[in-house]
């Protein structure tokens, strides 16, 4: 399944395809594109669209009679080519009718010099229909088809010249906000500077990235994260931090965050509340990249389809976004070997298209992966090469508790001159970062409930009304550690490369 472009599909007609299925999620798109192909090949003309509420209409001419769609596929057999014509709506029409079926097959079989482009959502074709159909993915732009848009669309617009010409990167800038938009949404965001002649070009960046991130949260398997989170504001981790700082070292920042020497992944594993998520944002944070979460439990609830297609779907929304951090939270929900047993081929298919994924993708995508039970997850999955590194991340030692108060009184604008932080270090022994975060702020609100400023003793107080998941889920936290141990890197202490 090739990625539909025009000379994609130039290339297919001369070699003689002309029963082509087009998977795509924008037919206007795809009808431009074919529009711009039929314009290369001699004598084909403006091609002909048939939809179920208007049949068939070429230039705006109606054919009578031909909304019927066995009508419409006898008059494009009948018809002396050469000529393109796209199908809208026949996949609503071909899965159960052998009738549409078969005249498909014989248009396939008998048309000489004639094209017939059908356009739909869905990745499936009849069986009958699979050994005539070449299927192709109509996908989202790439960088030299956005920057080509928006080189035409400077010409075009007189308030985006001006501001390219006082600032002549900012054509790089728009190409890579605009990764992971189609053209439609790019020029929807830079019809801002014609609403106002104020803008500027930080506004349209603004506008491209905020279009992005309701369209990646209407796909309803992704979120684009917004997040400020800097490694400064982690605790500990210093294996971790460690780690990002070598690779910034050995590639340098600017060709890490263009994508050119993007590291391929990190697992994070270990127990909930230490801060596996935060540093994940830190990392988009510091490379400068925008930072998709994927949902697994969405992938398999079948609203936006079957679980491998939405799968598919999500790594193709990231590819387009490239360079980026594609973050999987909680890998071991949707990729187990429980849940072989519990979904049977869908999950085994999902597990598939993750690792070949893993090892072929080409696109500058940082896979962060985190899990609580790394052990429920495949061997497949934990094999080098698939991350660049697995780590553990445990409960902080005393030195991350101190920093990990420091940082969240901090936030919290609370004076530390009054309060003994090594000793809250030492009174919080088997606490996870969350716990010690919401320890402050219980601290906090009942001071504020007596309308004083928070003391030393409110937070000892909070601490000990708070059992630890270390006490709670002692067994638990063993059997991790247990695994952890010369399985994968600590995330804390002296880095051992």
């Amino acid at each position: 399944m090739e990625n539909l472009d025009v000379n994609g599909l130039v290339r297919m007609i001369s070699t003689g395809a002309n029963f082509i299925y087009v998977v795509t999620d924008n037919e206007r798109r795809t009808e431009g594109i074919a529009a711009q192909a039929a314009a290369r090949i001699k004598g084909v003309g403006i091609p002909y669209l048939w939809s179920c509420t208007q049949g068939l209409t070429r230039d705006g001419v109606a054919v009578p009679d031909s909304i019927d769609p066995l009508r419409a596929l006898d008059f494009a057999i009948a018809e002396p080519g050469p000529l393109i014509f796209i199908f809208r709506d026949i996949t609503f029409f071909w899965k159960d009718n052998p009738f549409v079926q078969r005249k498909l097959k014989d248009f396939a079989g008998t048309a000489r010099a004639k094209v017939l482009i059908i356009t739909g959502q869905e990745e499936g074709a009849p069986d009958a229909l699979r050994e005539d159909l070449v299927t192709v993915y109509q996908g989202l732009p790439g960088f030299g088809e956005i920057r080509a848009f928006l080189e035409q669309l400077r010409e075009r617009e007189p308030n985006l010249k001006n501001l390219c010409d006082k600032d002549p990167e900012l054509i790089g800038r728009l190409v890579l906000a605009g990764q992971g938009l189609d053209i439609v949404d790019i020029e929807r965001g830079v019809r801002t500077l014609r609403i106002s002649e104020a803008a500027g070009g930080d506004e349209v960046v603004r506008a491209l990235f905020e279009t992005k991130r309701q369209i990646i949260r209407r796909s309803g398997i992704m979120e684009f994260v917004l997040n400020d989170t800097g490694p400064e504001q982690i605790g500990g981790m210093e294996n971790l931090k460690h780690w990002m700082e070598r690779r910034e070292k050995a590639f340098g920042l600017d060709n890490i965050a263009s994508g050119l020497n993007l590291p391929k992944g990190i697992l994070t594993m270990g127990i909930a509340g230490c801060g596996k998520s935060l540093f994940v944002k830190s990392i988009a944070v510091k490379w400068h990249l925008p930072l998709i979460r994927l949902d697994m439990a969405a992938v398999y609830e079948g609203t936006y389809g079957s679980p491998e297609s939405s799968l598919r779907k999500a790594f193709k929304i990231a590819e387009a976004i490239a360079p980026c951090v594609l973050w999987i939270d909680e890998i071991e929900a949707g990729i187990s070997s429980q849940g072989f047993k519990a979904e049977g081929g869908a999950a085994s298919r999902v597990l598939g298209s993750f690792l070949t994924w893993m090892q072929e993708k080409r696109s500058p995508v940082f896979v962060a992966a985190t899990a609580n039970a790394i052990e429920m997850l495949p061997a497949e999955v934990l094999r080098k090469g698939r991350f660049d590194e697995i780590f553990y991340v445990g409960l902080p030692d005393p030195k991350a508790r101190e920093e990990i108060f420091r940082i969240h009184l901090s936030r919290q604008q609370v004076d530390c001159e009054g309060i003994d932080i090594t000793l809250l270090a030492g009174s919080t022994r088997g606490f996870s970062g969350a716990e010690i975060e919401q320890s402050v702020a219980t601290a906090l609100f009942e001071a504020l409930s007596e309308r004083r400023p928070m003391i030393q003793q409110d937070i000892m107080a909070a601490i000990s009304r708070t059992v630890p998941m270390s006490v709670t889920m002692a067994e638990q936290i063993k059997k991790i550690e247990a695994w952890a141990f010369k399985r994968a890197v600590p995330a804390s202490g002296k880095y051992n490369p």
